[in-house]
C-alpha cells in the first residue's frame, strides 16, 4: 500500500485545485444541512402546536383551513354542555371559541404587514396550555396580546411590540397589553385580540372554531359523535394533532423543493468534480504507471487516489459543519403559519457526513479507473 502522506502531498501540489475541491464539498454539505434543518424545523413547529387532548370543531368543508371555517357563536355553549369528557379547570369547562383571521396591521411609522390574528377569551389559556405570559397582562377591549416572535412575521423591530406600544387594525388604534410565549409552536407568531373586538373590526358574526380540551385523548370519540348528531351546526371534529399534520402535509412540496435544490447542486458538484479530477489524474498517468513499474498494484494506487479525493471532501464537510453549527441556529424562517428556527440535529449531521463521503468517492472513482486502465507500456510513454 502507498503511504498516506503520498496522498496528502499530492493534494498540496496544487493549492488552487485543493481549495476548489474543499469549497465545492463544503457548499454541497452545507446545503444538505440547511435542507434537513428546514424540513425538521417546519415539522417540529407544526407538530408541537397541536395537543393530543385538544379537539377542534370546525365548519364542515373547511377542515384544511381555520381561516375559512365558520361556525355559529352558540356552538361554543352547546359543545360545552353536550360533549362528554371535557376537562373542567377551576370550575370552568376548557372550551375556547376562537376567531382566526389573516389581517393587515399598521404601525405608527406607516409600516404594514400581515399576521395571523386570533380572537380569544380567557378560556384560551385553558386549552392552549403551552401559552405563558412573559410581560404585561391579558388584554381587555382595545388591547392585544402579541407572541414573542411576532416581530419577525411583521418585519418590525422587537421594541415596537412591547407592552404599551400601539398598532392599528382597520384604522382602530390598539394598545399592546402583553407578550406571550408558546415554545416551539406557531402561536408565538400570532397577535391575540379580545374576541369581541376582532369580530367587530373584521365584521364577522361567527366563530372560526371551538377548541375543547378533553380529559383523555380517547375523548375524540365523544366529540365526533356530537358533531355527527348535531347536523344543524354543520360541524366537523378533528384532533388538533391531526389538523396540524394535515398542514404539514400541505407544506410537503415546499420541503421537497428544499431537498430537490440540494440534490441538484450536489449532482452539479459531482460532475464538476469529475471534470476536475479527470484533468488532474490525466496529467499524472506517467507517474501512476511508474508506481506500477516499481511494484505497487493498481488497487493500491486506486486506494491512494480515493484517499486524496476523500480527504478533500471530508475537509469540506468539516468546514461546512463548523459554519453550520453557529449559522443555522440563528436563522428564522417565516411562513404563512408562523416562524420557526433551523436546528442542526445529529441525524442531519450524520447525513452530511455520508454526503461528503459519497462526493469524495463518486468524484474520484471514474477518472481513477480510466487513468489506471491504460496498458503499462503505453502509460509509461504518455506525456
Amino acid at each position: 500500500m502507498l503511504p498516506f502522506y503520498y496522498a496528502v502531498r499530492n493534494l498540496l501540489r496544487d493549492p488552487s485545485r485543493l481549495i476548489q475541491k474543499v469549497l465545492g464539498a463544503a457548499m454541497v454539505v452545507f446545503l444538505v444541512f440547511a435542507a434537513g434543518a428546514f424540513n425538521h424545523g417546519m415539522d417540529r413547529v407544526l407538530s408541537a402546536t397541536g395537543s393530543k387532548q385538544n379537539i377542534i370543531f370546525l365548519g364542515a368543508g373547511s377542515e384544511e383551513s381555520l381561516e375559512r371555517s365558520e361556525i355559529p357563536v352558540q356552538a361554543e355553549a352547546q359543545i360545552s354542555a353536550g360533549v362528554r369528557g371535557i376537562r373542567n379547570l377551576l370550575g370552568s369547562p376548557a372550551v375556547s371559541g376562537e376567531v382566526h383571521y389573516m389581517g393587515m396591521l399598521t404601525f405608527p411609522n406607516g409600516h404594514q404587514d400581515q399576521a395571523l390574528l386570533r380572537g380569544v377569551t380567557p378560556n384560551a389559556f385553558l386549552v392552549h396550555q403551552q401559552v405563558r405570559l412573559l410581560e404585561g397582562r391579558y388584554p381587555s377591549s382595545g388591547e392585544v396580546l402579541v407572541g414573542r416572535l411576532a416581530h419577525h412575521t411583521l418585519n418590525v423591530p422587537k421594541n415596537q411590540l412591547r407592552p404599551g406600544a400601539t398598532l392599528l387594525f382597520e384604522d382602530q388604534a390598539l394598545t399592546i397589553a402583553g407578550v406571550f410565549m408558546a415554545p416551539g409552536t406557531v402561536m408565538e407568531s400570532e397577535v391575540w385580540f379580545d374576541r369581541n373586538d376582532l369580530m367587530t373590526l373584521a365584521q364577522r358574526d361567527s366563530l372560526s372554531c371551538v377548541v375543547a380540551r378533553m380529559e383523555s385523548p380517547d375523548g375524540y370519540l365523544d366529540a365526533d359523535l356530537f358533531a355527527s348528531q348535531r347536523l344543524d351546526l354543520e360541524l366537523v371534529a378533528l384532533r388538533e394533532t391531526d389538523y396540524y399534520q394535515q398542514l404539514s402535509a400541505f407544506y410537503g412540496p415546499v420541503r421537497g423543493m428544499a431537498w430537490l435544490t440540494a440534490i441538484l447542486i450536489a449532482a452539479g458538484a459531482v460532475f464538476g468534480g469529475l471534470n476536475m479530477l479527470y484533468a488532474a489524474f490525466a496529467s499524472r498517468i506517467r507517474e501512476l504507471a511508474t508506481l506500477q513499474a516499481v511494484g505497487f498494484t493498481r488497487p493500491a494506487i486506486l486506494l491512494s487516489l480515493l484517499q486524496e479525493s476523500l480527504l478533500a471532501a471530508l475537509t469540506g464537510t468539516l468546514l461546512a459543519t463548523v459554519l453550520a453549527i453557529p449559522l443555522l441556529g440563528q436563522i428564522q424562517i417565516n411562513f404563512s403559519m408562523g416562524t420557526f428556527y433551523l436546528e442542526l440535529l445529529p441525524s442531519i449531521a450524520l447525513l452530511g457526513l455520508v454526503v461528503g463521503i459519497v462526493l469524495g468517492t463518486l468524484g474520484a472513482l471514474p477518472p481513477a479507473l480510466r487513468c489506471l486502465g491504460a496498458p503499462l507500456p503505453i502509460a509509461l510513454r504518455s506525456s
